[in-house]
């Protein structure tokens, strides 16, 4: 599913126009991006966590030459899913 079939199905269940919908899952995803720039949890009971994970700095290497490298340390959005979700999947 992409965001537009996401959209339509928004807008059929909450019986909403379509433009409304969009607005609204716009609004939902720039809170949640929000929230984690500002370091905070976003946790929906029932559905899941989002979170921002730390990855430490470490070395690779270059596919093409082998030649080792060094990649930063960053932060990285990660989510949880919760028991409701989980169990609706299995």
């Amino acid at each position: 599913m992409n965001k537009s079939e996401l959209i339509d199905q928004i807008a059929k269940s909450a019986d909403v126009s379509k433009a409304a919908a969009g607005r609204a899952l716009d609004a939902a995803i720039g809170s949640v991006k929000a929230a984690l720039k500002k370091g905070q949890m976003v946790t929906l009971v029932g559905f899941g966590t989002f979170y921002v994970g730390k990855r430490a700095a470490r070395t690779g290497r270059n596919p093409r030459t082998g030649a080792a490298i060094k990649i930063k340390a960053a932060k990285t959005p990660k989510f949880r899913a919760g028991k409701a979700l989980k169990d609706a999947v299995n």
